[in-house]
């Protein structure tokens, strides 16, 4: 006679709140962190604030943010996020300007991610600029890892 082993059922990730720890990495609340950002409440200061924040609307599905952070010659015109994509963790290797005091920056980084069930790495060049006094994403360039 077959017995049957019954599996727990696989409960979803605990939603992100004003008091999760950020997606981004920093040691902040996501409130305190990228969650202010999210919320229009402020805007990011620099480029790596902005990429960090971009980081974790693509964690959080905050396909609304990533469009209104982007650059007008650049960004699309529809943005569908995978449900499937979660994002693990965020690197920032090196900025170049990208401060209060410039209009232009770049941010190189590394986000791993898992994809049904398999790890993957985003290596890339982000370039930044200010448009209306907000600092937004222009465009990226893939950087081989190996």
């Amino acid at each position: 006679m077959a017995r049957h082993i019954s599996r727990p059922k696989r409960t979803a990730a605990p939603a992100l709140t004003a008091d999760s720890p950020c997606p981004c990495g920093l040691p902040a609340t996501y409130g305190e962190c990228c969650g202010r950002f999210h919320s229009g409440e402020e805007s990011a200061p620099t480029a790596e604030h902005l990429m960090r924040s971009r980081y974790s609307a693509f964690a959080v599905q905050d396909a609304a943010y990533l469009l209104r952070t982007w650059h007008a010659s650049t960004r699309p015109r529809h943005l569908e996020l995978d449900p499937a994509m979660h994002w693990a963790s965020l690197e920032i290797e090196e900025t170049t300007d990208g401060s209060a005091f410039h209009v232009k920056g770049t941010v190189t980084f590394r986000a791993r991610y898992r994809h049904h069930g398999k790890r993957g790495e985003l290596y890339e060049r982000s370039n930044f600029q200010r448009q209306n006094g907000m600092w937004v994403y222009v465009d990226g360039t893939f950087i081989d890892g190996t």
